[in-house]
């Protein structure tokens, strides 16, 4: 069944009450929120949504340094994508740049140079 909706609800995104708003295809719809409450989650899931909270914790990170956040600009212009995404994929891929400005200025500091930096 096709709604039309009210001109001022047409941008909402996200949850009202039990009800989910969202666009997809350019266009508003909207969805019962499902209930998730009685979902047991397997090891891995559980796993794998840890894992991405991690690179989600670290793409904060990231764009709250303002050297970082340059280079993911830099990416994300050239592949198309957002920043924060790129960051979100190098941290899957194992590419961490924060952790290597670290140990750079971890060398600096103490004078030993590291291979890793």
């Amino acid at each position: 069944m096709k709604v039309e909706l009210n001109p001022t609800v047409d941008k909402y995104r996200g949850k009202i009450g039990k009800l989910t708003y969202r666009v997809m295809y350019g266009k508003q719809t909207v969805m019962k929120t499902p209930d998730m409450s009685d979902v047991k989650w397997s090891k891995a899931q559980k796993a794998n949504r840890e894992r991405f909270a991690e690179a989600i914790h670290y793409a904060r990170r990231a764009m709250a340094d303002p050297k970082v956040r340059a280079h993911y600009e830099k990416a994300g212009k050239k592949a198309g994508r957002q920043p924060f995404r790129v960051a979100i994929s190098d941290f899957f891929e194992g590419k961490n740049l924060l952790e290597k400005k670290e140990i750079m200025q971890h060398s600096k500091a103490t004078g030993i140079k590291n291979s890793q930096a």
